[in-house]
């Protein structure tokens, strides 16, 4: 296990994050106690949750996931051993049962969510705390360009500065230890920046964005400022909702997987991924790899990936994911993945 500084915070976190997002859904509590169990005998302490999870949003379940890390904390103690990410939900995409879907980053809705993720964590402090994704209208969740549709749109937005000032205030009054961003841009990533240096407020110290060798537009534009500017990527879906597993070939369906049971998940499934997805399989087994080792390999070897946020629903899959973190790509390897890029870059932004 590789240890990574979190941003230009003094805090080091493993190279590997444990995803909640399926616990209170695809995980009941038991087999949630049972991953959170199995994370920190490999040294895994670093967990990230959010107020909307479990995925996909519904009312009857939403904080689920929070609330089981919650009891598991309060019946196994060791809080201090452990360092948790959650996140504010913004406007559009939580859906309608989070503050009636009008959720804003104002200094009342921070507050309010902040209320919320504390009492279902059961804990007095978040050690990462991010916006799940911008209030603006912005090109995520599948749009590679910035088009007519997003610059047209006028809503009343909070401002950065406010949304800055609140957290900030939350981190002096010690609810929050760091702040983050999550499906950020680059655009918003320097503006906050700016305006942290500019005002004297809190820095953010990482971006939850997608990363994977089916999405590398991280590389574009974002690399540079965390290279610049000391801003980890802590990188989600490394392994595209588990089409990089290898386990949908052929247009496989396997019993209680993710795409099975939830077909709204279209994102890694057009043509051009699953064509992409097949030659990196053949490149992985050609090398005597897994898809899986393949696909971890590479994100652990990129200088700006802080950690890598694996999810599972059963202890085989999470074995296989962390013991995949000890394989090191070659320059034939890296230089074969690099062919197939540009054949296909980016088939599922």
């Amino acid at each position: 296990m590789q240890f990574k500084a979190l941003g230009n915070s003094s805090i080091v976190v493993p190279e590997i994050c444990l995803g909640t997002m399926t616990f209170g859904e695809q995980n009941n509590q038991q087999q949630a106690f049972d991953q959170l169990d199995y994370a920190l005998e490999r040294g895994v302490y670093f967990w990230d949750t959010a107020e909307m999870y479990p995925v996909p949003p519904k009312p009857e379940t939403q904080g689920s996931t929070e609330q089981i890390i919650g009891n598991y904390l309060k019946q196994r103690g060791g809080r201090d051993k452990v360092f948790i990410a959650s996140k504010v939900a913004g406007p559009g995409y939580g859906g309608s049962h989070i503050r009636d879907g009008q959720t804003r980053f104002n200094r009342t809705d921070i507050r309010d969510a902040l209320d919320g993720n504390l009492q279902r964590l059961q804990t007095d402090y978040i050690d990462l705390y991010q916006l799940h994704w911008p209030e603006r209208p912005s090109n995520i969740f599948g749009r590679l360009g910035y088009g007519n549709p997003e610059a047209s749109q006028v809503i009343d937005l909070t401002t950065l500065e406010e949304t800055l000032t609140a957290l900030s205030d939350e981190v002096k009054a010690g609810r929050i230890r760091y702040i983050g961003l999550s499906n950020e841009t680059p655009w918003g990533t320097m503006k906050f920046l700016h305006l942290a240096e500019k005002l004297g407020l809190e820095k953010l110290v990482s971006v939850q964005n997608p990363y994977s060798l089916l999405n590398r537009s991280y590389e574009i534009g974002m690399s540079e400022i965390a290279h610049y500017e000391g801003v980890g990527l802590l990188a989600y879906s490394p392994l595209a909702f588990g089409y990089l597993t290898g386990k949908y070939r052929h247009g496989a369906r396997p019993e209680n997987a993710r795409i099975t049971r939830f077909s709204r998940f279209s994102r890694y499934s057009n043509e051009q991924s699953l064509s992409a997805t097949e030659q990196y399989a053949q490149l992985a087994e050609q090398h005597g790899l897994s898809l899986t080792q393949l696909a971890l390999g590479f994100l652990k070897q990129q200088f700006f990936v802080t950690s890598t946020i694996i999810g599972a629903t059963n202890l085989t899959q999470l074995k296989e994911n962390m013991d995949a973190f000890e394989v090191n790509l070659s320059d034939e390897i890296l230089t074969a993945i690099e062919a197939i890029h540009i054949q296909q870059p980016n088939p599922a932004p």
